[in-house]
């Protein structure tokens, strides 16, 4: 069976793409994260609760905090992106849901007046959107090189608050010279699916 999206978009997304480790110096843009924005803020979440929130590092000073954070590995690539965005988890994400889920806007107070019950559903839920979020970059003909491999303490304490969870730093811009490490395996059909 084949997909109804056409094969290069999907080769775009997904069987070309990879996280890239260096990029061109060439600028990316607030109109073409905006593109981004208004593309992966369709991808589902439970009670539409859209808990991600994306600080962009675009100045000097900034960048030069933000790598100081960084793992020593991925320093270099930090500090070379056009692009740095750090996407965190939003812990207050119910105040926007009278907005965001009209049709139960009591879903504030019955399920996420505690904070535990929050903190669980912002994890998964912002790290939902940061993958729709690194679909997008790739969508927008740009790469997305990804990172977990930072002090995420100096990096909330630094760039955030007590009320927002950092997941991840992710660079973004057009691959550079030698970006790319060789493909990774993959598990196959058969190690992954479970019919029952």
């Amino acid at each position: 069976m084949s997909l109804v999206l056409d094969p290069a978009a999907q080769d775009l997304l997904f069987r070309e793409a990879r996280t890239a480790n260096t990029f061109t110096d060439e600028p990316v843009t607030d109109e073409q994260v905006q593109a981004i924005y208004d593309l992966v803020k369709y991808g589902p979440t439970a009670f539409n609760q859209s808990p991600l929130r994306i600080t962009l590092v675009r100045s000097a000073e900034a960048r030069e905090r933000l790598v100081q954070h960084m793992a020593e590995g991925n320093q270099p690539k930090t500090a070379a992106a056009p692009l740095v965005a750090i996407l965190s988890a939003d812990n207050e994400f119910h105040e926007e849901l009278p907005t965001l889920f009209p049709h139960f806007p009591q879903a504030k107070d019955v399920f996420f007046a505690e904070r535990p019950a929050r903190e669980g559903a912002a994890a998964l839920n912002a790290a939902l959107q940061a993958a729709y979020f690194i679909i997008g970059v790739r969508a927008a003909g740009l790469a997305a090189g990804p990172m977990t491999g930072l002090d995420f303490a100096g990096v909330q304490k630094e760039f955030l608050d007590d009320d927002h969870t950092p997941l991840m730093v992710v660079n973004i811009g057009k691959p550079g010279e030698d970006a790319w490490f060789p493909r990774s395996p993959r598990l196959a059909y058969e190690d992954v699916i479970t019919t029952v």
